[in-house]
């Protein structure tokens, strides 16, 4: 009877401890940019497979749908977000005090894709007198910095009277404009341009256009926050500072982001479909869930493992990628000034790492 009564006592202070850990976990809420999909792969690895917790984070990942990371993040509805460069720069300019901690995506997966029949070549000589398809909500800026590099005006621009593009703003589904309506859509590697080849355009049909390779290269999914949280001194009465749960969190999500891309038929199958909807599935011949995840999951991870990842530096923001985005976004006048030293904190990417900006080569 001794050795039940211990085993017993064992098992109940088991219990007790581990509900005492599970509720001293730091309740932390991440805003997605986007609908549940490949696309936040490594975030929802390092949820599932307990690296959020083991940094004692309780971590809430919001789909964002057609909402601002950055509105849901100022609001304080979110701690953290996910979003693009150009959209942090520009939100900043307004006087939105958000901050970039660590950048996941090391390329930008942006492309304009037109059939070759229309005998577009080259966008700079063959965009005039087109309609191009746009998104709306700040994903436009990749669009509208390769219209002001061409030296061609838009429609996007209501100064404009008699423009030289004409933009027709879309809601992500390329099938509702193209290829009836616009001459070239917007399309990201990871997602419409697969889309548009399910839609019968394969690439026996269509000229990809990647902006990366014309010299705009603005950096896509990265984590940030705002000023208020990172100079929070007892988060959410946890005991630790702003700063502290930035960089659990950064840590933890490139943890979950080297397993997915290392591990991606695993990560497809147990972490991305249980929380995928129908903005999972593809379109037409492409249209089932698990093969456009699995096309989604391949071209994530060639974003995700590219300029600083292959140096070992996941997550780290290139200073020199940083200032050619903002030397881009001031040249084509998307913004009228270099945004203030605040707006890229290395901190906490550092304190994750235990790297340090500085010894970047």
């Amino acid at each position: 009877m001794k050795k039940w009564s211990v085993v017993w006592v064992l098992a109940v202070f088991m219990l007790v401890s581990l509900a005492s850990a599970q509720q001293n976990l730091v309740k932390v809420n991440l805003q997605l940019k986007w609908f549940p999909q490949a696309q936040f792969a490594g975030f929802f690895v390092a949820k599932e497979r307990g690296f959020y917790r083991a940094q004692g984070l309780d971590v809430t990942l919001l789909p964002a749908g057609d909402q601002s990371p950055i509105q849901v993040v100022q609001s304080g509805a979110a701690d953290f977000g996910t979003t693009w460069i150009a959209d942090l720069l520009t939100a900043r300019e307004r006087g939105i005090p958000v901050v970039h901690l660590a950048q996941i995506f090391q390329r930008s997966g942006f492309t304009l894709v037109a059939l070759k029949s229309t005998g577009i070549r080259d966008l700079c000589k063959d965009l005039k007198g087109k309609s191009v398809g746009v998104w709306p909500s700040g994903n436009e800026y990749p669009a509208v910095a390769l219209f002001r590099k061409c030296g061609l005006t838009s429609s996007l621009d209501p100064r404009v009277t008699n423009p030289d593009v004409t933009a027709v703003s879309y809601p992500f589904d390329p099938a509702l404009v193209f290829p009836d309506k616009v001459q070239l859509v917007s399309a990201m590697t990871y997602n419409e341009v697969n889309q548009i080849a399910g839609l019968g355009y394969d690439e026996t049909k269509v000229d990809v256009f990647k902006l990366a390779d014309l010299g705009i290269n603005l950096l896509e999914d990265l984590i940030f926050t705002t000023e208020r949280v990172l100079n929070e001194r007892n988060f959410k009465g946890s005991g630790l500072t702003g700063r502290q749960v930035a960089a659990r969190l950064i840590r933890a999500s490139i943890q979950g982001w080297n397993w997915a891309v290392a591990n991606q038929a695993e990560t497809v199958e147990k972490y991305v479909l249980p929380f995928c909807g129908n903005t999972c599935k593809g379109s037409g011949t492409r249209a089932d869930a698990k093969g456009h995840q699995t096309w989604q999951m391949a071209e994530i991870a060639k974003l995700y493992n590219a300029g600083a990842t292959t140096k070992g530096w996941p997550g780290f923001l290139v200073p020199a990628d940083y200032q050619a985005s903002v030397r881009l976004l001031r040249e084509q006048g998307i913004l009228t000034k270099d945004p203030p030293a605040a707006t890229v904190d290395y901190g906490p990417w550092e304190a994750a790492t235990g790297k340090r900006a500085r010894d970047w080569k």
